[in-house]
C-alpha cells in the first residue's frame, strides 16, 4: 500500500509532508517524493529507497512553497526508480496515486495519439496527463479533474496539485481511503488519520466515489452525481 499526503498551509510544506510520509511507513515503500509551488511553478524532490534518501535530497536542494503533495511508492508498473517515483508531472499539474489503472494501456495509447510525451512506465501517469488535456481544451483544474474520473477503471486514491494555483487541492477516491483533515488555517489531505495525526484532529473520510476540493478556506466534498456537501455537515 502507498501513502498520500496533502498540505495547503503558511509554513513551507516539505517537512511537513515527510513527517506524514514517515507515519505511513508502516504500508511498504520502495521510493517517495514531494512536490510544492515555487513562485506558483511546479517543483519536485524524489528519491528511490527510504524516506532518509529524500530527506538528503531535500537537504541539498530545499523547498520553500507552503502547498504541496508526497507519497510513499510501492511499486507495481515500473521498477523503483527516482523516474517512476511519485509524484508525477505535466507543466500543467503533479499527481500522487495510490491503486491500480486498469485502463492505463489504452489510455496511453490514446494521450500519445494525441501529443502526449509518456516520461515513466507507471499506471499514474495517464492521469497526470489525461487531466492535462482536458486544461489544454479549456477545462479549469477542478471541472478538468470531474471530467476524467469517469474514465479510469480500477482503484484509486488521488491527490491533485496545480501549477499556479496556490490555494487548491483536489482528492478523489474510489477503492482506495482518502481523508480531509481540518488545521487552523491549514487543510490538509491523506490516505489515513494516521497521517493527519501531527497537524489535526478534525478529519472526514471521502464516502467511496466522492471527490473533493480542498482550499484553505475549507472542504467541498462532491459525490459520483456531482452533489455537493461542506465536509462539515
Amino acid at each position: 500500500m502507498c501513502g498520500i499526503i496533502g498540505i495547503i498551509g503558511g509554513e513551507p510544506a516539505a517537512p511537513q509532508l515527510v513527517d506524514a510520509l514517515k507515519r505511513l511507513e508502516y504500508r511498504g515503500y520502495d521510493s517517495a517524493g514531494v512536490a510544492t509551488l515555487e513562485a506558483g511553478k511546479l517543483t519536485r524532490r524524489r528519491a528511490e529507497g527510504k524516506l532518509k534518501n529524500l530527506e538528503k535530497k531535500l537537504g541539498l536542494e530545499p523547498l520553500s512553497g507552503t502547498i504541496g503533495i508526497g507519497h510513499t511508492r510501492w511499486a507495481t508498473h515500473g521498477r523503483p526508480t527516482e523516474n517512476n517515483a511519485h509524484p508525477h508531472a505535466t507543466e500543467k499539474l503533479a499527481v500522487v496515486h495510490n491503486g491500480i489503472i486498469e485502463n492505463f494501456a489504452e489510455l496511453r495509447r490514446e494521450l500519445e495519439g494525441k501529443g502526449a510525451k509518456f516520461l515513466t512506465d507507471t499506471d499514474t501517469e495517464v492521469i497526470a496527463h489525461l487531466v492535462t488535456e482536458e486544461m489544454k481544451n479549456g477545462a479549469a483544474p477542478v471541472d478538468a479533474v470531474k471530467a476524467a474520473l469517469p474514465r479510469l477503471r480500477g482503484a484509486f486514491a488521488l491527490a491533485f496539485l496545480f501549477a499556479g494555483e496556490n490555494d487548491l487541492l483536489v482528492g478523489a477516491r474510489r477503492g482506495s481511503p482518502l481523508a480531509v483533515g481540518f488545521g487552523d488555517d491549514a487543510m490538509y489531505v491523506g490516505s489515513d488519520a494516521i497521517a493527519l495525526a501531527p497537524f489535526t484532529d478534525t478529519v472526514s473520510y471521502l464516502e467511496d466515489g466522492d471527490w473533493v476540493i480542498v482550499t484553505r478556506q475549507g472542504a467541498e466534498i462532491r459525490d459520483t452525481a456531482g452533489k455537493s456537501c461542506s465536509a462539515r455537515c
